[in-house]
């Protein structure tokens, strides 16, 4: 294992994918079976409980450009989160953390490379995590009250709504990852097995991380 400064590196594992995916749920599964302190730094953590109510959803914005004013703080917003993904690193604190990176805003803002450069010498394993439109569709009608988004509305027999197409669109669209899992198709258990398994094995190299912060 690594070390900084006389203390080990914590691994960082980045879950990618698009709302209702299954990424929660994998990140529920590495906290419980893995071993080590596994911190959750996500996108559903910080949208609820660090982002002002104002300026939410925050880098929860979907694609799109719907709110352009909301924009400029959103590369911010990931570089401090992003940074604070490092720091616990550095300290020995795994990091498990779940988004939907994606470029779709009013213009490309180039986040996902800068979050990686930011990232830079420490282990990151990128998962990209996929999911089926109407596996997508009927997780969300079959939520309970907890889970129920006030930011897109879906009742039986309506179309997909636009939002939810485009989150399938775009989630993905550069598609450089160390490792896939198909959240229809495996358990979270199952998916976090695989996470085990390949970091047992030895993270890639280059790393998707690595390979994403070389893009301009």
């Amino acid at each position: 294992m690594p070390f900084s400064e006389g203390r080990p590196i914590g691994q960082i594992i980045i879950l990618n994918g698009a709302p209702r995916s299954g990424k929660s749920s994998i990140v529920d599964a590495i906290q419980a079976d893995f071993e080590g302190v596994w911190v959750n730094l996500g996108v559903d953590a910080y949208v609820r409980h660090i982002t002002p109510a104002r300026y939410r959803p925050g880098i929860g914005l979907r694609p799109g450009g719907e709110r352009s004013d909301l924009e400029p703080l959103v590369p911010r917003f990931y570089a401090a989160l992003y940074a604070s993904i490092a720091a616990h690193s550095r300290l020995g604190l795994n990091v498990v953390a779940e988004f939907g990176h994606h470029d779709a805003y009013s213009q490309p803002l180039g986040i996902l490379a800068d979050c990686a450069r930011l990232l830079a010498g420490l282990p990151v394993l990128f998962v990209g995590v996929r999911c089926p439109l109407e596996v997508v569709m009927q997780r969300r009608l079959t939520e309970g009250p907890e889970r129920q988004d006030t930011y897109v509305k879906v009742e039986a027999g309506m179309p997909v709504p636009a939002p939810v197409i485009a989150w399938q669109e775009q989630v993905h669209r550069l598609g450089i990852y160390d490792l896939e899992v198909d959240t229809s198709v495996k358990s979270p258990e199952t998916c976090a097995e695989e996470i085990r398994r390949l970091l047992a094995g030895g993270l890639p190299h280059p790393t998707a991380f690595e390979r994403i912060a070389s893009r301009d």
